[in-house]
């Protein structure tokens, strides 16, 4: 929770944080996130504004997941910027009777900011959606399970059903 009483109701007045969080939990996706309790870097800038405060700044991390071709272990940075503004709910029932009612409205609540959500946000959408070890991945023998960047000559040689007899017809010749 960030505390914004001494920006409240005074457009114009400004003030910056710099937080050392720990992320919570499920901060990602399935398959690449923010480990619980890892150290998250936010610096955060709120500025009052006749609606509400407006929040932007930054959050870093190490996103830690599996490679979506291979399996082996992956880090992604994580360097993302983010902006939202809280109404004052006045503010924001003011918009609702106008008839300008909006679902990302983000009410500010006894001046205070949680800003679990609009971090959480900023990541989950920022990640990359199929995570690689590296570009060039060639992922894992569909035959045996192989990783086939271990292995430049890896091949199975492997013989349609329906052209066994042919194959074995081809043998027999190649024999005699």
């Amino acid at each position: 929770m960030l505390d914004v009483l001494e920006l409240s109701r005074r457009p114009g007045s400004m003030r910056e944080y710099d937080l050392d969080l720990h992320a919570p939990a499920d901060f990602g996706t399935p398959v690449l996130s923010i480990p619980e309790g890892d150290p998250l870097d936010v610096s955060v800038r709120a500025e009052s504004v006749v609606e509400g405060v407006l929040v932007s700044g930054t959050i870093r991390g190490t996103a830690r997941g599996e490679c979506v071709r291979c399996l082996e272990p992956v880090t992604s940075p994580v360097d993302v910027t983010f902006h939202e503004l809280f109404f004052y709910p006045e503010r924001a029932r003011l918009m609702s009777d106008e008839g300008d009612e909006d679902d990302d409205v983000v009410v500010l609540e006894d001046d205070e900011i949680d800003l679990e959500q609009v971090l959480r946000d900023s990541v989950v959408f920022e990640l990359p959606f199929q995570p690689l070890c590296s570009p060039d991945c060639r992922g894992l023998c569909s035959e045996c399970g192989a990783r086939l960047a271990d292995d430049d000559d890896h091949y199975h040689d492997n013989v349609d059903p329906r052209w066994s007899a042919l194959h074995t017809l081809f043998n027999e010749t190649k024999e005699s």
